[in-house]
C-alpha cells in the first residue's frame, strides 16, 4: 500500500528534522545573539566612559596638543 520511495523519504525527513532540531535547542543562546538588536547608545556610551587610559598616554596626548597649539600659533 505504502510506496517504499515516500516511506524512505519520510523516515529521512523525520531524522533530519529531529537532528535540526536537536541542533538548534544546543545553540539557542548563539542564536539568540545573532537575533538581538545591537546594544544601545546609553550602553555603548557607558563603555566608552569606563576605560580609564594610563598616565603616560595622557602625558603623550598632552604633548601632542601642545605641539599642535604651538604650530597653530606660529601660523
Amino acid at each position: 500500500m505504502i510506496n517504499r520511495d515516500f516511506l524512505m523519504g519520510f523516515v529521512s525527513g523525520t531524522v533530519v528534522g529531529a537532528v535540526g532540531y536537536r541542533l538548534y535547542e544546543q545553540n539557542a543562546g548563539q542564536l539568540q545573539r545573532l537575533v538581538q538588536p545591537k546594544q544601545s547608545f546609553g550602553s555603548q556610551q557607558q563603555a566608552i566612559t569606563s576605560y580609564q587610559p594610563s598616565m603616560e598616554e595622557l602625558q603623550a596626548q598632552k604633548e601632542r596638543l601642545e605641539d599642535m597649539i604651538a604650530e597653530l600659533q606660529v601660523k
